[in-house]
């Protein structure tokens, strides 16, 4: 069984509290490959739709452009504070390295300062370096978040992406841990639900936060998932985004097109008066999906691997 439930109480504008208390928008907007010249505007036209959460990286080459969207979008709608969106950024396999990622993070403090500010979470891109170097990016960025008043950046939160049990069980052996990864960005879906590793991040205290949870368009002209779709009149990116909500992460989803990203956060319900906690003695609004569905979409034993961002799958020890 993959799934965690089949409902669960979601709006817009749910968080879920991380390791370090502080608190991440459930619905977040990706900008993978998103053009450097259209991402302030797409980041922009997000914020504008609800989304509260920007995901990008030093990789994607638009992380200032995205900076740049936030700012304009706080100017012009004054009632939404910086501290309302939460902005992602993370070190790639180049800039690895104690050294190399004190620059890195002078190159992001260079391109989304001025916008914004702060960046709520940086975390490490991929574990495909050596062990020396994924630690010693684990040291710079744990200095970071320690000197709060360190001239370079702000950093409020670090995590991993991409990574299997085997990197983190170096994380936790490492004797110079002094602040446990909040998250561990995956892809995940129906065809790579990652039970174990998933119940590994439970068990430590880390949130699961689910990119690629369209399967970036393979798997929708799948019999399966259409069939599914057509059985019960649902669209298969809301038949999907619903699963993954469904198991608890946080999910980012990207789109150059203004509609779908609309649409996408749409599968989520409008926040009711009086505020977005997850409080089950207050109706906020729920997503669901019909049991029989849920129990057609449990893959637990899917080897199948989508490669992303040239990661080798190969790195993944946990299923």
């Amino acid at each position: 069984m993959s799934n965690l439930t089949s409902s669960i109480q979601l709006t817009k504008k749910s968080t879920y509290k991380l390791n370090n208390g502080r608190y991440i928008p459930v619905a977040g907007y990706g900008t993978y490959l998103v053009d450097y010249n259209k991402a302030s505007d797409l980041v922009y036209q997000a914020l504008k739709d609800g989304y509260r959460h920007v995901d990008s990286a030093i990789a994607y080459k638009n992380q200032g452009k995205c900076a740049e969207g936030i700012a304009r979008f706080l100017r012009d709608y004054p009632d939404v504070k910086r501290e309302d969106i939460w902005f992602t950024t993370k070190i790639d396999n180049n800039n690895q390295g104690y050294e190399e990622t004190k620059k890195a993070v002078e190159l992001i403090s260079n391109e989304v300062k001025q916008h914004i500010g702060y960046v709520d979470l940086i975390l490490i891109h991929s574990p495909k370096t050596s062990k020396e170097k994924r630690l010693g990016t684990y040291k710079a960025l744990q200095e970071y978040v320690l000197d709060p008043n360190n001239e370079t950046l702000i950093v409020h939160s670090i995590g991993v992406s991409n990574y299997g049990v085997d990197h983190l069980e170096e994380l936790f052996k490492w004797e110079g841990l002094l602040i446990n990864p909040t998250i561990n960005q995956l892809e995940l879906h129906p065809w790579l639900p990652r039970l174990a590793l998933r119940k590994y991040l439970y068990e430590h205290d880390i949130l699961v936060e689910a990119y690629s949870p369209l399967t970036q368009g393979i798997k929708f002209k799948d019999p399966f998932l259409l069939d599914l779709a057509k059985k019960y009149s649902i669209s298969p990116a809301e038949l999907l985004l619903k699963w993954s909500y469904l198991q608890g992460f946080i999910v980012l989803v990207k789109s150059e097109n203004p509609k779908r990203i609309k649409e996408n956060l749409d599968v989520l319900p409008d926040p009711v008066e009086g505020g977005d906690q997850l409080d089950e003695t207050t109706r906020l609004g729920k997503v669901d999906l019909d049991v029989d569905l849920i129990e057609a979409l449990n893959k637990p034993d899917s080897k199948e691997v989508l490669t992303w961002e040239g990661v080798d799958p190969t790195l993944y020890k946990d299923e």
